[in-house]
C-alpha cells in the first residue's frame, strides 16, 4: 500500500512538472486577481485592509477550481483510471493520494505566496500569519470537496460549469470561517473557534471525501 501511495504521488508530481503551464495557471490567476483589486477599489489602505481577507480567500477558492477538471480527466482519457479501478490496492487509497498530490501542486503554492500578496492589501504580520494558517487548513478541504465533484462530472459534456455549481455551495463555510479568522484577529478577538471549525471540516473531509470520490468515479465509469 505504501508503495502504491509513493507511486501515485511520484506520477502525479512528475506529470505536473512536465505540464508547468497548467500548474502555473492557478498561481498566476491567484496573483492577478489580488493585484487587480487595489486598482479597482482604490489605494486607500483602510479599505484594502478591511476587504483584504475576503479577497485573498475568494481568489484562492476560484484559483483552486481551475485545476479541478484536470484531476481525473487525463487518466480517464488514456485508460489509466480504469486500471486503477481494477488494481489490487483499494481505490480509496489511490484517490486520496491523487487528492494530496493535487493539493501540493495547486493549493500549497497559494499558501506560500499569500504573505507577499497580503502586503498589497495592507495586512499586518499577525493577520498574515493567521491567513497562512487558515489557507494551510482550508485549501486541502477545497481539494477534497472538489475531487468529489470532479468525479461526478467526469466525462460529462460541459462538466466544468456543472462542477462549479456542485462545489461552490460546499465551499462557502470554508470561505466564511477562513476569512472570518483573519477578521477576528484584526478586531482583537479570539480565533480559536474559527480554526477549530476549519480543523473539524478538514478531518470530516479527509474521512468522507476519498470514499465519496471513489464512489463517484465508479458511477462515472459504469
Amino acid at each position: 500500500m505504501l508503495a502504491m501511495i509513493r507511486w501515485v504521488l511520484w506520477r502525479e508530481l512528475t506529470v505536473a512538472m512536465r505540464t508547468k503551464s497548467e500548474v502555473l495557471t492557478t498561481l498566476f490567476f491567484f496573483v492577478i486577481v489580488i493585484t487587480l483589486f487595489p486598482l479597482g477599489v482604490g489605494p486607500e489602505t483602510e479599505t484594502l485592509e478591511l476587504i483584504g481577507p475576503g479577497i485573498l480567500w475568494v481568489a484562492a477558492l476560484l484559483a483552486s477550481m481551475l485545476s479541478l477538471t484536470r484531476m481525473f480527466s487525463e487518466d480517464y482519457q488514456d485508460g489509466t483510471l480504469e486500471q486503477m479501478l481494477v488494481a489490487s490496492q483499494p481505490l480509496v487509497i489511490i484517490v486520496a493520494s491523487k487528492i494530496f498530490a493535487h493539493w501540493m501542486v495547486s493549493g500549497l503554492p497559494l499558501v506560500i505566496i499569500s504573505p507577499l500578496l497580503s502586503l498589497q492589501l495592507g495586512l499586518d504580520m499577525e493577520s498574515t500569519l493567521i491567513l497562512m494558517l487558515t489557507l494551510l487548513i482550508g485549501t486541502p478541504i477545497l481539494s477534497l470537496i472538489g475531487a468529489v465533484g470532479a468525479g461526478l462530472t467526469l466525462g460529462v459534456r460541459g462538466g466544468g460549469v456543472l462542477l462549479s455549481l456542485l462545489v461552490l455551495p460546499l465551499y462557502i463555510p470554508v470561505l466564511i470561517f477562513g476569512a472570518g479568522a483573519v477578521e477576528a484577529v484584526r478586531a482583537g478577538l479570539e480565533v480559536e473557534a474559527h480554526l477549530s471549525l476549519l480543523g473539524a471540516f478538514l478531518v470530516l473531509a479527509m474521512v468522507l471525501a476519498p470514499w465519496g470520490t471513489a464512489a463517484s468515479l465508479r458511477i462515472s465509469l459504469d
